[in-house]
């Protein structure tokens, strides 16, 4: 198979580009390094031939004559400017990346002749705030988001749906929960787990916002990339849910982390934030009807995996 991954510089792009090219396929990848790193390509470049990188913006003119020079049977677009705050402040910029991005990969994959697009969603935004007894929320679940980011990715995925009617481009969209792992940056706004083996490791304090039992889904990136792979050949023009299904509070999750650092010190507490969402978790059972996948990794060992991956670049 011939890919495309846009963003694959990315902590989960780079690791979905790693598992294709050790599954003999050829990969494309896009992105524009704002926020991926160039050295988490450095193994992917060890494929020779059937990888290749372009430095681009998805938001570019360029992006379709970049698709169509890798002549992909399957677009993945991961992409994104991926953080909630940034598109309540400046909801301009993050409509520009994340909807006028997506549909401009989505447009150059149907001109390219791409058989099929896996869109990376959000379920912990597209869903707004569900009600408690609601959760784990499923993929019937009425979508009110209630940030840009949220808003931006329900736009994306109706496009999808509009593309497979009027043009025949197939699709799958994926609506990740809180993805964690190797490659996370542990710096500005990344997934709390990464911020966490940061600190830990470097022996700061760990800072909890609130109370602290405030509730997330966390999925392991080996998982979440299963599911890209998955997705390439099954769950043809849904949407379904990549979580565990499991809430877990923040508050447990330094715990069992501090524990594994062997760190005996309590976090600090700081004021909530406005606007976080106080619990979610995201049922993936269509997942397993849809791509036969479910998670495989626990907290426990994705934690202590991304500790000692931390640890080992440091």
């Amino acid at each position: 198979m011939r890919a495309v991954v846009t963003g694959g510089a990315g902590f989960i792009g780079s690791t979905l580009t790693d598992r294709l090219l050790a599954e003999g396929h050829s990969v494309t990848v896009i992105d524009n390094l704002a926020t991926g790193r160039i050295s988490n390509l450095d193994g992917a470049r060890e494929a020779g031939e059937k990888f290749s990188f372009v430095e681009l913006d998805v938001r570019s003119a360029e992006i379709p004559n970049a698709i169509a020079d890798a002549a992909p049977e399957v677009v993945f677009h991961l992409a994104a400017q991926a953080d909630v705050r940034v598109s309540v402040e400046r909801p301009l910029f993050d409509a520009e990346v994340n909807v006028l991005g997506g549909l401009n990969v989505i447009e150059a994959a149907r001109l390219a002749g791409a058989r099929k697009v896996v869109v990376a969603s959000s379920g912990g935004t597209i869903y707004g705030d569900p009600a408690p007894e609601d959760l784990p929320v499923d993929e019937q679940h009425s979508q009110h988001p209630i940030s840009p980011y949220g808003v931006a990715k329900k736009v994306i995925d109706d496009y999808l749906h509009a593309f497979k009617y009027l043009h025949g481009l197939n699709y799958a969209a994926l609506a990740l929960a809180n993805v964690y792992g190797p490659r996370q940056d542990p710096h500005g706004e990344a997934g709390v787990v990464a911020i966490f083996a940061g600190k830990l490791l470097s022996g700061e304090e760990c800072r909890i916002f609130g109370d602290g039992e405030q509730t997330r889904d966390f999925v392991y990136v080996d998982d979440v990339v299963d599911a890209f792979v998955r997705a390439a050949d099954r769950g043809d023009g849904v949407l379904c849910n990549i979580g565990t299904g499991v809430e877990t509070s923040v508050n447990t999750l330094y715990r069992a982390m501090a524990d594994a650092a062997g760190v005996e010190s309590s976090a600090i507490y700081a004021p909530p934030r406005v606007g976080e969402l106080q619990r979610s978790a995201l049922n993936p059972g269509f997942a397993g009807t849809q791509l036969g996948w479910k998670p495989q990794t626990s907290l426990n060992d994705g934690a202590l995996a991304t500790l000692n991956w931390f640890q080992a670049q440091s």
